[in-house]
């Protein structure tokens, strides 16, 4: 008895290939509208919610807890020694605005994540950071507010909720246009 021989079918080579195809060119094109979108520009949906609180180790040994804070306007920088230049070109702008409002009822609050205590330290000694400065060990706190690079810069009103998240290095007439809005117009000011 002769056995006849088998033809395999090349149809399921061929779908394979085309799905292939496929998953690649969806790739690509996330990859190239990925790429070409101005990461500043992706909104927070955090923006008008509460601020996440979180009570923080700061690097002058003591710890900030955020419900102390409230009814004051809040800056909060998530920053890193290792992020250059950003977060050298914004860390003379924190300064200056801290100096300036603290008085006011504005409080800045500096967050340092993924990051090391010796060079964290010498990164706010070079700047003469003296607004309250921690760090982030766990990443619990970037990871409440949605961080996903430094340095980012939430500003918070005096209700606790999120008005502004700036993304890349913030200067000083950015930060100080939202506090103005926030002192003029009270807790909701945009």
């Amino acid at each position: 008895m002769a056995v006849a021989p088998q033809v395999k079918s090349s149809r399921p080579l061929v779908w394979t290939g085309v799905a292939a195809a496929a998953i690649a060119a969806a790739i690509l094109l996330v990859l190239v509208f990925g790429l070409q979108r101005d990461p500043r520009a992706i909104p927070s949906p955090l923006v008008g919610r509460q601020a996440p609180g979180f009570i923080l180790p700061l690097f002058d040994g003591g710890t900030l807890d955020t419900r102390a804070l409230h009814g004051k306007i809040v800056v909060v920088n998530f920053w890193a020694s290792w992020c250059f230049p950003a977060c050298y070109e914004e860390a003379p702008h924190l300064q200056r605005i801290w100096e300036r409002y603290r008085g006011r009822g504005v409080t800045v609050v500096g967050v340092n994540i993924q990051d090391q205590d010796k060079p964290a330290r010498e990164f706010l000694d070079r700047f003469r950071q003296t607004f309250p400065n921690g760090m982030d060990p766990s990443g619990k706190i970037s990871i409440d507010y949605g961080v996903y690079g430094v340095p980012e810069t939430f500003v918070v009103d005096r209700a606790g909720r999120i008005v502004a998240k700036h993304t890349g290095a913030v200067t000083k007439d950015q930060l100080a246009s939202k506090i103005e809005a926030l002192l003029r117009g009270g807790a909701g000011a945009p």
